[in-house]
């Protein structure tokens, strides 16, 4: 019988990458695509998978106890990878409730389901596995120096990091507690295909083409590790089948920029890609703009332990995965 793995927020950005990942390296696997299409989601992402036997879509809300419960009652559920999540900062600031609903509330559904379905089943709740994937925003802001390890204390800025941090500590108790196979990631800032528009990378690309001021934060000085989206879900599939239960991982790229740094850089890459008919450079677009509230100035992982245990190392260049990002936008803006 083939494995069937409950996937949330399988449409968005990561979860889609992941899907086509997991697909590929193994043919005994099943998915269910749990997803509520919210505006960062599409199903447009993975429709060329819904002929496939081995992949089915499945419209809900992860907080819809109901219609999780349906799923277990219907299927087999051996494993759930959860990436479905409000993750956009600044709509955690100005409304916060659906980043509670989903990160928290949502959360909570799926480990109930899987605590009460599981520990109900034959096999031991330990057979199954939960991994839960997370952000190292939850760990706050560094200075100048210093890096967010396994161990670092939780620090979290705003809704929507301290939502994402609330769904780590429930993920963790249900380990402690009734013995549930969890593991936890907390990941750098992700680049790559099929991410959503008004993320930083996107926005650049989209507001550069369209002959827009693009804009950028307080001075540009805010410091992100920049991890290529498959590199990302490579590690999470040696995570989810290979890391001990209980076990938490910080996943970097080791790509640490600056805000300004990294707009400058994809304006050159535009420059030569999709040169200006006036033979300027789109750095001449670039706008400063009121810094948001509680903004987070630096974040830096130190992921040598899941280089270690599990032998994960990010294979794609930045530079490369920078100019295959804006390229792969490019084709997508000129294709609409």
């Amino acid at each position: 019988m083939p494995e069937r793995i409950l996937i949330t927020g399988g449409c968005g950005f990561i979860g889609s990458n992941f899907i086509r990942l997991l697909m590929e390296q193994r043919d005994d696997v099943h998915i269910v695509n749990l997803d509520k299409l919210t505006y960062a989601g599409t199903r447009e992402n993975l429709s060329d998978l819904e002929g496939s036997g081995r992949y089915q879509f499945v419209q809900g809300d992860v907080a819809d106890a109901k219609k999780v419960r349906e799923i277990f009652d219907n299927r087999h559920i051996d494993g759930i990878i959860h990436f479905a999540a409000e993750s956009h900062v600044d709509n955690s600031i100005s409304g916060p409730e659906p980043f509670v609903r989903t990160n928290i509330d949502g959360t909570f559904v799926l480990l109930e389901a899987a605590r009460n379905f599981w520990t109900c089943s034959l096999e031991k709740p330990s057979s199954r596995r939960f991994l839960h994937i997370s952000t190292d925003e939850v760990f706050g802001s560094l200075g100048a120096e210093g890096h967010f390890d396994e161990n670092s204390c939780y620090r979290p800025n705003s809704p929507y990091s301290a939502s994402k941090a609330a769904s780590d500590l429930l993920v963790r108790s249900y380990h402690k507690t009734y013995g549930l196979n969890t593991v936890i990631s907390n990941c750098s800032n992700n680049f790559g295909p099929y991410q959503h528009r008004e993320k930083l990378i996107p926005t650049v690309i989209r507001k550069a083409l369209a002959g827009e001021g693009i804009p950028i934060y307080g001075e540009g000085k805010n410091v992100r590790d920049w991890l290529y989206v498959e590199d990302h879900c490579e590690a999470l599939l040696r995570i989810y089948y290979n890391a001990p239960a209980g076990a938490n991982y910080v996943i970097g790229g080791g790509n640490e920029l600056s805000n300004i740094d990294l707009v400058r850089r994809i304006c050159g890459i535009l420059d030569r890609l999709q040169p200006l008919e006036s033979g300027k450079s789109y750095t001449d677009q670039i706008q400063f703009v009121a810094d948001r509230p509680g903004h987070d100035f630096r974040y830096a992982v130190d992921d040598k332990k899941v280089r270690r245990e599990l032998g994960w190392a990010p294979r794609t260049r930045f530079e490369k995965g920078l100019e295959a990002t804006v390229g792969w936008y490019i084709d997508i803006i000129k294709s609409a």
